[in-house]
């Protein structure tokens, strides 16, 4: 019996994994190769390799021109070359514990700006007190399609986001409630009297979307209610919405410990209808689940979850 059968790991030249784990997740050589920091004939060179070694193709031409699609073999092999590579580069480079004023982690979390300002922002500050500059967080945003896929490469750490959107087969951990009140700016013309139903559908409203919809599942619930209220504006990030407060008689109704951040020159009131709190959580991916670096870090978010 030939190919990958008898394929002596001993001799085996390990790039050739990594490239065929790059090759698999990009589906295209010369992204592939521009991530693994070789040229692209080098790249199909390994792949001439592989496919020896493998005795199959792996990646053929896609039948639109685009990118190159995978075989059942390259299929079956996906999940567990990845896994084993990370556990190989886990055993050879992970320490056995975690010191924050040495060490050299970057962490990456997936999270939306609402989110980041509510739980976020004080472990970032955290993480910057050590004075390392060697330790390092960046924040990305959370509505990738291949976010699992991400943080099973160990590109990503943590998701921060509502406890029943976390993705399978991430592992999560419940870390506070938040429930949304209505937020004008201080000395609006209205005065600070809690609004009935009729005077809130009266007020303008800005809401946050990244698609400039003006309806949002808050118009949902009032829809139910058998009223509508006036949205005149839409900003993509949460924390836009504070300076339009700032500047206007327009309101919002956000979570409150998002606008909290802004009470020095916003007023925060309660609806006058129900709308259900909702759950943040922190998730991350099982392969993940004892790394050092990552308990640290979550620890970390755990501690702001417990203060609220």
């Amino acid at each position: 019996m030939g190919g990958i059968g008898m394929f002596d790991m001993k001799r085996s030249e390990l790039y050739l994994l990594i490239s065929l784990d790059t090759l698999l997740d990009e589906l295209n050589v010369t992204r592939a190769a521009q991530r693994l920091h070789i040229s692209q004939p080098t790249l199909s060179g390994h792949l001439s390799r592989l496919r020896e070694l493998f005795q199959d193709p792996l990646l053929v031409p896609s039948e639109t021109g685009r990118g190159m699609v995978p075989t059942e073999r390259a299929l079956a092999l996906r999940s567990s070359l990845a896994d084993a590579l990370v556990r190989l580069r886990d055993a050879v480079t992970q320490p056995h514990e975690f010191d924050p004023k040495t060490s050299a982690r970057t962490f990456v979390v997936a999270t939306n700006d609402s989110v980041f300002t509510i739980l976020a922002l004080d472990v970032m500050a955290q993480v910057m007190s050590y004075g390392n500059p060697e330790l390092r967080m960046a924040v990305v945003p959370a509505d990738d399609a291949g976010l699992v896929e991400r943080m099973a490469r160990r590109e990503i750490d943590l998701f921060l986001g509502d406890i029943d959107k976390v993705p399978e087969p991430l592992k999560a951990r419940f870390l506070l409630s938040d429930d949304f009140v209505l937020a004008q700016r201080r000395g609006h013309p209205r005065g600070t009297g809690t609004p009935d139903l009729a005077e809130y559908c009266a007020l303008h409203h800005i809401v946050v979307s990244s698609r400039a919809d003006f309806s949002t599942p808050v118009d949902m619930i009032l829809e139910k209610l058998g009223v509508t209220r006036k949205v005149v504006a839409t900003v993509p990030s949460y924390n836009q919405v504070a300076l339009v407060l700032s500047q206007t008689d327009a309101v919002a109704s956000l979570p409150q410990k998002l606008l909290q951040r802004y009470a020095a020159f916003v007023d925060l009131l309660p609806l006058p209808f129900d709308i259900p709190s909702f759950r943040l959580a922190m998730a991350w991916h099982p392969r993940a689940h004892s790394d050092p670096a990552g308990i640290w870090i979550r620890n970390r978010f755990q501690d702001v979850g417990e203060r609220g």
